[in-house]
């Protein structure tokens, strides 16, 4: 078993979830928290199974990751 770090959003219409460090596009979605965390589990295995084990990034692998808020002056 691999274990893979996964955002998941809350929107006002639902969630959106996605994984850090795997190569491609895979986003999973839902109207709870665990909805969206299961179909992004289900699209990480079709991924997976799609394209082989090079879809997760070696160098570095990703240890943490953080949410931060920034003022951007535009």
């Amino acid at each position: 078993m691999r274990y893979v770090k996964v955002v998941v959003e809350k929107h006002a219409d639902g969630y959106v979830a996605y994984p850090l460090g795997l190569k491609g596009v895979i986003v999973g979605e839902g109207d709870t928290y665990d909805e969206a965390l299961a179909d992004v589990k289900s699209a990480i295995r079709f991924h997976i199974e799609t394209f082989g084990q090079d879809v997760f990034e070696a160098d570095p692998p990703l240890l943490e990751a953080f949410i931060a808020e920034a003022g951007v002056g535009i």
